[in-house]
């Protein structure tokens, strides 16, 4: 058994396709199906169950591409390990964000990171914060752009920014004129807010029920750009991130809170045993440009 060969396996494991999984690992389909008949002959196990119509995966197949995963984990964290040895601003780096976040931040943090660490391997990666923590924790990624605060022994956090909210409206609505509104001038208004899981909506409650705010039950959103639309269509009103909201926008008005304005506060996440200190110092100096 070899690494490559956990490789192939994996690539029709996942692919559920020998051809596409030759394909992926630059090698012919015959070769590629050779090496896994191999693999299961030395294991003595059948791992895909293979049919005309696609390839599945047999019970054995499943526990063993759970154990071929972790594997190639650790396998690829020693080459990373030996790169950043050699250069510790290379190799690759595992950055998550939540999706309020990630859709408006990650664009322009490729550039900054590209120009200030050529050497390095942005990998990307937008979930629900508690995916993101349970990687984080487990190590399948190296740090993530979190809202603050996350209380876990395990980790260590650093604030980078404040990102305020403002209130959404239609055009026509009453509060759409208005220079600045309190909080409080929401009392007794429904608001629409996500679904489960997001933690703007989480932050978003929080306010709502500091302030006598209801939410909108008939209606849950999976984005912010589907609450977006749906202000722009006159079916409700919202709070926004100011980092969501374009220079130029036509079919809503945003209307800035009075201080002190409701805001989440955006900080980076790590593991405190992570070897990855170097990088990690390097983005937030990034981000405080």
């Amino acid at each position: 058994m070899n690494i490559r060969d956990l490789r192939y396996f994996l690539a029709v494991a996942e692919l559920q396709h020998f051809g596409q999984a030759a394909d992926q690992c630059c090698v012919s389909q015959p070769t590629l199906s050779g090496q896994i008949k191999k693999l299961e002959e030395e294991l003595g196990v059948k791992l895909l169950e293979r049919t005309n119509r696609r390839v599945m995966l047999t019970e054995s197949g499943e526990q063993i591409a759970r154990s071929a995963r972790r594997i190639l984990r650790e396998v690829e964290t020693i080459q990373d390990v030996a790169v950043s040895c050699q250069d510790p601003l290379s190799g690759r780096f595992r950055l998550g964000a939540f999706p309020t976040l990630a859709t408006y931040i990650f664009p322009e943090l490729v550039t900054r990171v590209r120009q200030a660490l050529p050497d390095l391997r942005l990998i990307l990666v937008e979930e629900k914060t508690a995916v993101l923590l349970d990687k984080l924790i487990h190590g399948d990624i190296d740090a993530a752009l979190l809202a603050l605060p996350v209380h876990d022994d395990f980790l260590v956090s650093r604030p980078l920014f404040d990102d305020e909210f403002l209130l959404a409206v239609p055009p026509g609505h009453e509060l759409a004129g208005e220079g600045s509104i309190d909080q409080k001038d929401l009392k007794n208004r429904r608001l629409m807010l996500l679904e489960e899981g997001h933690c703007l909506r989480d932050q978003a409650l929080d306010v709502c029920q500091l302030n006598g705010i209801a939410e909108a039950q008939d209606f849950r959103a999976t984005s912010l750009e589907t609450l977006r639309q749906m202000v722009k269509a006159g079916t409700g009103i919202t709070f926004m991130p100011k980092i969501a909201i374009p220079p130029q926008e036509a079919g809503i008005q945003y209307v800035p809170f009075a201080s002190p304005a409701p805001h989440r506060t955006i900080g980076l996440v790590w593991r405190k045993t992570t070897a990855r200190q170097q990088v990690i110092d390097k983005l937030i100096e990034i981000f405080a440009r």
